[in-house]
């Protein structure tokens, strides 16, 4: 399937750097054995590389047989696993107690080192490919970290790309959009504080729970009603917690947390605003005291239309012209990628792993899933994607 048949060729190879990174998976910022594996390729390939961005990613750059078009690329994996007890019974499975490559980021990171030795070997493009292996993808924002750190002043590039595995979609597919493909991931929490008492006595207290029942409700409305319904969004209230278990007792005050999801900075900003009022004014209503912390986390993953017109025709390459979607459905699922998206064009896209006669697989297990593994059939094709993006953005003859 791959168009790329020296990686292809290489599958086993590459499956077996990626069953070792599974077995030895780490969560955000402590990924040293990966960096290791990763920095030990490059030196054997004698590729320039450097460590220490973000803590433990790693940034290598390859030049092409010709540099003179100016252009460069640059491709991402990300590196981190989740705190998820392993429950495959693979041969290989992870050996870190409660740490599992349960969203694939050891195929993406196989995936990059398969593309990284061919286009080292090859050279057959104009310019210069830059490989980021990020760090702490999983809730750690270490996407922004390496951009705080000055990755694009120091490694320049024209476009960024990076790709997920995506167990819904069959294998040999690939799917993408221009605009949002991801959401946003913001958090909040609010404490409402009241009085508490007897709760035979409701008219002596301030009574948190029926306020932040009000809160919960009211929330509801925001998506509905101030944010626009061209555009989309989540507002969902995931924990509610108030005292002791005592049946006789009002508690004092009650907690509340969730999460906000949408593809647009004006609208996360908005819900943000509305919240704020909304809870602002049940306090009032019930002269109780609420506090509300709201935390902007990950960006949306909004792509460009010239970042999906180069990954499309890479794709094409990949997996044939009538296996890409380039108008897929956007999923509500966060990924820290949208923050190289602000920085520069690009695109990040959906490559399929499922296999549709064996749902129960661990392949087409759910992202996060602690049955879920990544399918290496698909290696071949992610690595020949990550290549075809370089070969085909910056050609060697025009």
């Amino acid at each position: 399937m791959p168009v790329i048949n020296s990686i292809a060729d290489r599958k086993d190879e590459i499956a077996a750097w990626r069953q070792e990174l599974h077995r030895n998976a780490q969560t955000k910022y402590e990924e040293v054995y990966a960096g290791d594996l990763i920095a030990k390729k490059l030196e054997e390939w004698g590729i320039p590389h450097t460590r220490g961005f973000a803590k433990t990613g790693i940034v290598a750059t390859i030049e092409g047989q010709k540099t003179d078009s100016g252009k460069a690329i640059a491709l991402r994996a990300d590196m981190d696993a989740l705190d998820i007890q392993e429950r495959t019974g693979l041969p290989y499975a992870s050996c870190n107690e409660g740490k599992m490559h349960a969203c694939g980021h050891d195929g993406h990171m196989a995936s990059l080192l398969g593309a990284t030795k061919y286009l080292n070997e090859t050279k057959n493009f104009n310019g210069k490919v830059h490989l980021i292996f990020q760090p702490a993808e999983e809730g750690g924002s270490g996407a922004d970290k390496m951009i705080e750190e000055g990755l694009f002043k120091k490694f320049p590039c024209n476009y960024v790309f990076g790709f997920h595995n995506w167990p819904t979609l069959p294998v040999g597919t690939i799917n993408m959009r221009v605009g949002g493909i991801m959401a946003s991931v913001d958090e909040f929490e609010i404490i409402v504080k009241g009085k508490g008492g007897h709760a035979a006595m409701p008219e002596n207290t301030i009574d948190p729970i029926v306020i932040a029942s009000q809160i919960v409700i009211a929330l509801q409305t925001i998506v509905s009603r101030t944010v626009s319904p061209i555009d989309t969004a989540v507002v969902s209230v995931t924990n509610m917690n108030a005292g002791t278990g005592a049946f006789n007792v009002i508690p004092g005050s009650a907690r509340l947390h969730g999460t906000v999801r949408t593809f647009s900075n004006d609208v996360r900003h908005k819900i943000k605003e509305r919240m704020e009022s909304i809870v602002g004014n049940i306090s009032k209503a019930f002269d109780s005291t609420i506090e509300i912390d709201y935390i902007f986390q990950t960006e949306p993953t909004v792509n460009t239309a010239d970042g999906i017109a180069i990954a499309a025709k890479a794709a094409a390459l990949v997996v044939g012209e009538k296996n890409v979607d380039t108008n897929c459905l956007p999923t509500m699922g966060g990924e820290d990628f949208g923050a190289f998206l602000i920085e520069k064009p690009g695109a990040f896209v959906f490559i399929g792993q499922g296999v549709a006669n064996d749902p129960h697989c661990h392949s087409s297990m759910g992202l996060h899933h602690p049955n879920y593994d990544f399918n290496d059939e698909i290696l071949p094709i992610g690595s020949s994607y990550f290549a075809a993006l370089a070969e085909t953005y910056m050609p060697l003859e025009t």
